[in-house]
């Protein structure tokens, strides 16, 4: 581990948030001192910047970082032993050669967030929000009851089930629907009725009302999602991508909603961002864009992470939402 000489914890903090993550980092260690050892007391920040012309590459052992920013940096850190990224995607560190140090990911804090922005988008269609507002809005004023079609007794597929992905299944159950998965193993998860390989596509598909994908970015991801996956959708079906924009073939969604194939489609992510201002999602009455907001981390969450997870580097044991370079998750 990286000890200065006076036995404190040095770390790097390379983010767009840096001084607000510090500031965090600091005040749990004054507020939690209970949760934390005495090495924290003297914990170093030696770099906090949005800047990777700010770190001194050849000292850096542990780094705090934005993966897009760390993934400057990394390949000339020789010393570095461990990097907790401050995201939940780390696409830009899985693209790099260096994998000889312990990279852990942002877990076990985004669920919550992320059942906020599903549901919300899930039931705003459920009642039918969109033509009240516009049925209100008109004069004169509309008074019509507008078609609905309740959550209960639908089913909700969604597509990779970790952390985040399985906070989404006890809301589910709150509103009356029924649950399946898709996921690289097709591990049984607590609380679906099935799961599904990704070979099983079409099948899993079929069977869903509504469709959530929160995959990582892999090799075996991109463009998964093309005209088939979309052809085997059910009309009335939302499609929320909150995963990776490289899943989505865009031109087969944009084919399939020009065909009443889905009901709608809600994308937070995309193959490039910002999303260039002449792309077809910008302008298509079936499309909601929400510029990757659904789950963001808050510098409160990232310095809980990653104290809990200091605190073990310290002590030699086994680090916290470990990723493996060779899945890429």
């Amino acid at each position: 581990m990286n000890l200065s000489s006076d036995g404190a914890l040095q770390i790097t903090i390379l983010s767009k948030e840096a001084k607000q993550i510090a500031s965090a980092i600091l005040d749990k260690m004054g507020n939690e001192t209970k949760h934390y050892p005495t090495v924290f007391k003297n914990l170093d920040i030696v770099v906090a910047s949005n800047n990777p012309e700010d770190v001194n590459k050849d000292k850096v052992e542990i780094l705090l970082a934005d993966p897009n920013l760390a993934a400057e940096v990394i390949p000339y850190c020789h010393n570095l032993k461990w990097c907790q990224s401050t995201w939940a995607g780390n696409a830009p560190l899985f693209l790099l050669d260096k994998t000889d140090y312990q990279l852990t990911g942002l877990k076990g804090v985004l669920g919550e967030l992320m059942r906020e922005y599903v549901f919300a988008y899930l039931l705003q269609f459920a009642r039918n929000i969109p033509a009240f507002s516009k049925n209100q809005s008109k004069q004169p004023p509309v008074w019509q009851a507008e078609s609905r079609q309740p959550l209960n007794g639908l089913t909700l597929g969604i597509m990779g089930l970790g952390n985040i992905g399985q906070a989404l299944v006890p809301v589910a159950h709150a509103f009356g629907m029924k649950v399946i998965g898709m996921s690289r193993s097709a591990s049984k998860v607590e609380g679906t009725e099935a799961m599904y390989p990704t070979s099983q596509l079409n099948a899993f598909a079929k069977r869903a009302d509504h469709v959530i994908n929160l995959m990582p970015d892999t090799e075996q991801t991109k463009n998964l999602l093309s005209d088939t996956f979309f052809q085997h959708l059910k009309p009335h079906s939302i499609f929320i991508n909150a995963g990776r924009g490289s899943a989505v073939d865009d031109d087969a969604l944009l084919d399939a909603l020009n065909n009443n194939k889905l009901h709608h489609a809600v994308l937070d992510v995309f193959r490039q961002e910002p999303l260039p201002p002449e792309h077809a999602f910008w302008h298509h009455p079936k499309v909601s864009i929400t510029a990757h907001t659904a789950a963001e981390s808050q510098p409160e969450d990232v310095a809980q992470v990653f104290l809990n997870n200091a605190q073990r580097f310290n002590c030699g044991q086994p680090l916290l939402y470990k990723l493996d370079f060779a899945k890429g998750y």
